[in-house]
């Protein structure tokens, strides 16, 4: 090769490398987020107020600041909709707290205390796994944070929050009667005058081929950041499985954070077409178990989150 034009070349090559805003992002492991699951399940079904619980608990915030977070937990008495009151707390783990600029990646840690789902009537009063059900979403969440005290990011911040008591609401109650812990930390946030510029929720994001349409609530609260997400997927080309499909509505945590803190919040969900129930097959049964998991989703969840952190952080999105 000439060796002008050689010089060129690499020039070019040099440019291209600088003006690829993917380049140099880390890489989420599936297997570690897989794992990460596996683990939380191993307790047995985090319910508050079970040793399960306060063992779930204690791992969450060892990971936490083994990953090089400053980790708040955020205890309250959640008032369940039986009469009855639990200990339960949020997780909250920050990097980069100083800048003005942050991002929450939220889920719930908690378990069904009940299987209201099963078709055997003996089963109902079981509590569930939660594989799918809320270790998914918190699994993917102790994966990035791995990656985050890996490669440190220049100037966005970002709160990991694990809200408790999620999933201990009344199947033919109130709304309120659900997400206690997303209420309690909507009300009495974790720093005082603490905003966020978004957030983003993972609930049931573990299954295999998963459905993840744009959830009503998400559209009319923060249609900016769920098209955001949606563009990034397809444009690592998950189009099939982040479909551009207007969803139905539904609560879960995002609500309260978007009603209350005021804080535009999306929620990944994984909705399947023809599903009677709107949800998983496995949802409130015995059945959400390590079986229900796939790798491979929660890769896919993993890897979007990640390169829109770091694409944030380089204002390259």
């Amino acid at each position: 090769m000439n060796p002008v034009l050689k010089y060129l070349f690499l020039l070019f090559l040099i440019s291209s490398c600088k003006n690829d805003p993917l380049k140099n992002i880390p890489e989420f492991d599936q297997n570690q987020a897989y794992q990460a699951v596996k683990k939380q399940v191993e307790f047995g079904p985090r319910v508050p107020g079970t040793e399960a619980h306060s063992q779930c608990r204690a791992w969450f915030v060892s990971e936490f600041k083994k990953n090089g977070a400053e980790v708040i937990e955020q205890e309250f008495i959640a008032k369940t909709f039986d009469g009855k009151e639990h200990k339960a707390a949020n997780i909250i783990a920050s990097y980069n707290i100083q800048s003005k600029h942050r991002i929450i990646i939220a889920a719930h840690w908690d378990s069904r205390p009940f299987s209201d789902q099963e078709l055997d009537s003996t089963k109902l009063k079981i509590p569930v796994l939660g594989a799918d059900d809320g270790a998914s979403g918190a699994g993917i969440i102790i994966e990035l944070s791995r990656i985050l005290n890996q490669k440190k990011l220049d100037k966005l911040g970002i709160d990991l929050i694990l809200f408790d008591a999620e999933d201990y609401g009344d199947d033919n109650g109130a709304m309120e009667s659900w997400c206690l812990g997303s209420q309690h930390w909507s009300r009495n946030h974790h720093i005082a005058g603490y905003r966020a510029d978004y957030g983003i929720l993972l609930d049931m994001v573990g299954a295999a081929n998963p459905n993840f349409n744009k959830e009503e609530y998400s559209q009319y609260f923060a249609p900016k950041v769920i098209e955001k997400v949606w563009k990034l997927a397809k444009d690592l080309g998950y189009e099939k499985h982040f479909v551009n499909q207007a969803g139905v509505g539904l609560v879960d945590d995002h609500i309260f954070v978007n009603q209350i803190a005021r804080i535009p919040m999306i929620d990944i969900i994984n909705r399947p077409l023809g599903s009677k129930t709107n949800f998983v097959p496995h949802w409130h049964t015995q059945k959400d178990d390590m079986n229900a998991i796939d790798p491979k989703t929660l890769g896919m969840v993993g890897n979007v989150l990640t390169k829109l952190i770091y694409l944030e952080d380089a204002d390259k999105i």
